[in-house]
């Protein structure tokens, strides 16, 4: 059950903070800044994973080939490449890419 509903569009949360995560979307606002550059986040867990960019830290390592990423779900994606996994696939001419954001460009 997604008892939370976003007044602006048509997408439902089971949980409050999700829908107030989601709010940011329509408002604009990225109340998390990056002390090191100022680029501000929606999402707190986006500011952490972009620190990593002035740290270097790349905690999530792919156990086939050693790359290491900021993410988990860069991981995820990155892993892929290993599997040959596209689950991302077009209705309408059956392509299958490995992002939803390839799919999206193509």
């Amino acid at each position: 059950e997604r008892p939370f509903h976003c007044p602006d569009c048509s997408k439902a949360f089971r949980m409050k903070f999700s829908l107030i995560t989601h709010l940011r979307i329509h408002s604009g606002a990225r109340p998390y800044e990056c002390p090191e550059c100022g680029k501000s986040f929606a999402q707190s867990s986006t500011l952490t994973a972009h620190l990593r960019t002035h740290t270097g830290e790349r905690p999530y390592e792919c156990a086939e080939c050693g790359e290491g990423f900021r993410t988990s779900s860069e991981l995820t994606i990155h892993q892929r490449k290993h599997t040959g996994e596209r689950p991302f696939e077009c209705v309408e001419c059956g392509n299958s890419y490995r992002t939803r954001s390839h799919l999206n460009r193509h």
